[in-house]
């Protein structure tokens, strides 16, 4: 097994800024998030300040709120009138009918696909959580509807062909992936996303690199 190699403080910090990130590239993760996240009067002012033409048109970054909200409210009739308005061919009635013509068969032949499927389905018949048999209040729970909320919200991003997740938490999944590998073969300074950047100094001390 080769020796692990020490990278040291002041050599990590010159390949960093080595590293070309242009104002462009930061004000498009900046709009990115701002899009995803649902924030159209920021978005609306920073497109303007910063000269960039938004992915999307922002009346549908307000659509999306509102079916959020309504969903996180339980208002599941609003929420699907205002997803069959913001895009048609996403029609619930068609998600029902495929429901009952292709999932309820392979039911049949997995009792638990079927008893699954059964009680999501149940949810249509139940305003709230207080009217619905034990066997679904877990699925009508505010825990679930902040779920449901951020599952519909990444479809119609999807279907307008928009990322689904925030750019900026990519970029932090892959910047954990990648120190995860690189640990494995030497010790360099590491971001810690909880609590700031620190440097190890090559002695197994850790050390701030911002006081």
């Amino acid at each position: 097994m080769p020796p692990r190699t020490t990278i040291r403080k002041d050599e990590w910090e010159g390949r960093l800024h080595e590293v070309q990130v242009t104002k462009d590239d930061l004000n498009r993760l900046i709009m990115d998030y701002l899009v995803i996240e649902g924030y159209k009067s920021a978005a609306q002012e920073f497109s303007d300040e910063a000269g960039i033409t938004p992915p999307v048109d922002f009346e549908s970054i307000q659509s999306r709120m509102v079916i959020r909200e309504a969903l996180q409210r339980g208002d599941v009739e609003e929420a699907i009138t205002r997803v069959n308005d913001l895009n048609p061919e996403g029609c619930i009635a068609e998600a029902l009918q495929f429901a009952q013509d292709e999932l309820a068969p392979r039911g049949e032949e997995s009792p638990e696909f079927l008893s699954e499927l059964e009680r999501t389905m149940a949810l249509l018949a139940f305003d709230s959580s207080s009217s619905a048999p034990s066997a679904i209040t877990d699925l009508l729970s505010p825990a679930q509807r902040m779920k449901t909320a951020g599952e519909v919200n990444a479809a119609i991003l999807e279907s307008f062909s928009q990322g689904k997740e925030v750019k900026l938490v990519q970029l932090l999944k892959l910047l954990c992936w990648g120190e995860s590998m690189l640990s494995e073969r030497a010790d360099f300074p590491k971001v810690d996303i909880y609590g700031g950047v620190s440097s190890d100094d090559g002695e197994g001390e850790v050390t701030p690199m911002h006081e």
